[in-house]
């Protein structure tokens, strides 16, 4: 699993990545996951649609929908369904939790506190492949302008 560490990364480790997941690297495929590696904004499929319309012209937005889609099956990316208003995605695919501002919407990565994932990792028989882990409330910021 890649974990996002906010570089930049070369078209030749992006089409390694998907080939090694066993997805066919399309010049497509590889603006999309190279998106996704390099903004860890937690993206609607809109906001990465928006976000490569302009350098690929022939990109549609049923094509990134089926893009994230096929990631997430493969495992490259996750799928975030924190609210019931909209999906978003995740470039990061190490284990990690989320934390949603119920004030300013935006989605932030936390660590995941080691008794999760000791009790992940020892489940007496169940094996665990994903761990989600949502928090909601309000971040540092939006509790600032509130004080």
């Amino acid at each position: 699993m890649k974990e996002n560490t906010n570089k930049n990364y070369t078209t030749a480790e992006l089409k390694m990545e998907l080939e090694a997941a066993g997805v066919r690297a399309t010049a497509q495929r590889v603006a999309i996951l190279k998106f996704m590696r390099e903004n860890p904004v937690h993206p609607t499929a809109d906001v990465v649609y928006e976000a490569l319309s302009d350098t690929i012209g022939s990109l549609s937005l049923t094509t990134v929908y089926n893009t994230l889609k096929l990631f997430v099956e493969h495992g490259l990316v996750l799928m975030l369904t924190i609210d019931d208003t909209f999906r978003c995605f995740d470039g990061n695919v190490a284990m990690h939790a989320h934390f949603m501002c119920r004030s300013c919407k935006k989605i932030f990565d936390m660590p995941v506190p080691d008794e999760v994932r000791v009790f992940a990792g020892n489940m007496d028989g169940f094996t665990a492949d994903d761990v989600q882990l949502y928090v909601k409330g309000v971040c540092k910021e939006c509790n600032k302008k509130i004080s």
